[in-house]
């Protein structure tokens, strides 16, 4: 038993972290901390007894440590990463707290790493990234990666992501694309850590076929925590790639050609006499054409899909392949970006309380310290997965690729 504090606990993210830990026997008590208290103390009312709501403001030390004091674990949802990470996690490393997060950002991920050795004199554990991806993805990497019975030598893991058709996309999803079509792409390639430009990263798009969405899609580098993180606890990888898109493609190549007309731009001009930032009139116009594409595209219900490969060899040297597929529609249908980010770190926080996180205290990615069956038990439990009913199936599908070309169907 032991108490949960989760920073922006009312967000697209948090909120379903918050219900997965208030619908956990092991969690006596969760703590919705918010800049709206008001939503707060909503959610709380709605979810029983064990809830409780406090307001937090997250430029303000002084408040994050109030919102925390006495929690066992802190889930921190609150983004963008780039600008709260290393704020959030000094304090509670200072308050000797343990912590999860969702980070996906690459400059808050160095930023969260380097505090490693602070960590450890406090003997904090902090879980950083475990979401969907990263999260989900590094855990299954690993698992088919460093299992000697599955695969005796690793050679590559490569990630793949697409999605879209969600209920609402706001202005801060899309000022986070912004954001990452700025940064550098970091990619592990032939042994080395490479981070590219923007251009330089054009040489490695590809285009890639998902089991759950028609076609192959165009998929570009992307700037995420993966291949910063799996080359040091996976041993002998010599790739670590991470590539996605957005649909529809539509939609995307708009958005593309608007951050390369620098619409990201937050200094203001003067149109007919009225000062213009034109960051804020490319999210607004972005939102208005997405729900008209989607429209026009008779897009449907959102779907999308997480592909995980893993390649090498097995104990007899023969090639072997592992592909894992996360869908977000058909066997897990129903599961938006928010619930599928929000629950895996629910899960994390829960397999903290529980004592099931290894290798710390320190700073460390959900490959070095997450058990896969642990975590994938606790899934299962937690989703009420019965693989006879079509409704509640896992959304977690695997391939096996022997050195013929093979596909075996596994459940793990």
């Amino acid at each position: 038993m032991g108490k949960i504090v989760v920073l922006g606990g009312c967000g697209a993210v948090g909120r379903h972290s918050v219900k997965t830990l208030a619908d956990s026997k092991e969690v006596d008590k969760v703590i919705i901390a918010d800049i709206n208290l008001e939503l707060a103390k909503e959610m709380a009312e709605n979810l029983g007894e064990k809830v409780s709501a406090v307001k937090v403001d997250a430029h303000d030390i002084k408040s994050i440590r109030n919102a925390i004091q006495g929690a066992d674990v802190v889930v921190n949802t609150i983004g963008p990463y780039y600008i709260f990470e290393k704020k959030i996690l000094e304090t509670v490393i200072e308050e000797v707290i343990n912590y999860v997060d969702v980070c996906d950002d690459t400059g808050a991920t160095y930023d969260a790493l380097a505090l490693d050795e602070k960590a450890k004199e406090k003997g904090v554990t902090a879980l950083i990234g475990m979401g969907s991806s990263p999260g989900i993805t590094n855990v299954l990497a690993a698992f088919a990666a460093t299992t000697k019975s599955i695969m005796a030598e690793c050679e590559s893991i490569d990630l793949f992501h697409i999605h879209g058709g969600e209920p609402v996309e706001g202005v801060g999803v899309i000022g986070h694309r912004f954001y990452c079509m700025k940064q550098d792409v970091p990619m592990f390639i032939d042994g080395k850590m490479l981070n590219l430009t923007q251009k330089e990263s054009e040489a490695h798009t590809e285009e890639i076929k998902f089991i759950n969405i028609e076609g192959k899609h165009k998929v570009y580098p992307y700037p995420h925590p993966e291949p910063i993180t799996m080359p040091k606890w996976i041993p002998g990888v010599k790739r670590v790639t991470n590539k996605g898109t957005v649909l529809p493609e539509e939609y995307y190549n708009l958005t593309r050609t608007i951050f390369g007309a620098g619409m990201d731009s937050r200094a203001p001009i003067t149109v007919n006499g009225v000062p213009v930032i034109p960051h804020d009139f490319a999210t607004q116009f972005l939102i208005k054409r997405r729900d008209e594409i989607l429209k026009e595209t008779n897009f449907g219900e959102q779907r999308g899909c997480v592909k995980i490969v893993v390649s090498g060899k097995n104990e007899r040297g023969l090639d072997r392949k592992y592909i894992f597929y996360l869908v977000s529609e058909g066997a897990g249908k129903g599961q938006a970006m928010g619930e599928g980010t929000g629950i895996p770190c629910a899960l994390g926080a829960l397999l903290m309380l529980k004592g099931k996180i290894k290798n710390g205290p320190g700073v460390l990615p959900p490959e070095a310290c997450v058990d896969a069956m642990e975590f994938l038990s606790l899934m299962r439990k937690i989703m009420k997965v019965d693989g006879n009913d079509e409704s509640k199936k896992s959304p977690l599908i695997i391939h096996k690729i022997d050195e013929k070309g093979n596909i075996e169907v596994i459940d793990i």
